[in-house]
C-alpha cells in the first residue's frame, strides 16, 4: 500500500463522513454545503488515485467533475433562493 492510497483512505474516513452527515441532516444550505464539501473530497479522491496509478489519462474525470459540481451548485443556489 502506497502513500497515496493511504491518503485516499484518509480523505475518505475524514471527508466523506462529515459531508455525508452535513448532506442528510439539517436545512436547505447545510445540505447544500454537505454536498459542496463531498464533491471537493472526491475530486481529491481522484486526483489521488489517478496519482497512485500513474496514469495521466486519468486526470479528466476529476476535472469534469468540478465543472460539474461548480455548475450543480449554481443551479441549487438558484433553487433556494426565495421567490419574487
Amino acid at each position: 500500500m502506497s502513500a497515496w492510497l493511504v491518503a485516499v483512505l484518509v480523505l475518505m474516513v475524514a471527508g466523506l463522513g462529515p459531508s455525508l452527515w452535513l448532506g442528510s441532516r439539517g436545512s436547505a444550505a447545510e445540505r447544500l454545503v454537505g454536498v459542496e464539501l463531498g464533491s471537493a473530497v472526491t475530486v481529491l479522491i481522484l486526483l489521488l488515485l489517478s496519482q497512485a496509478a500513474g496514469q495521466s489519462s486519468l486526470l479528466i474525470v476529476p476535472l469534469v467533475l468540478v465543472l460539474l459540481s461548480f455548475a450543480g451548485t449554481l443551479v441549487f443556489t438558484r433553487l433556494l433562493s426565495p421567490r419574487p
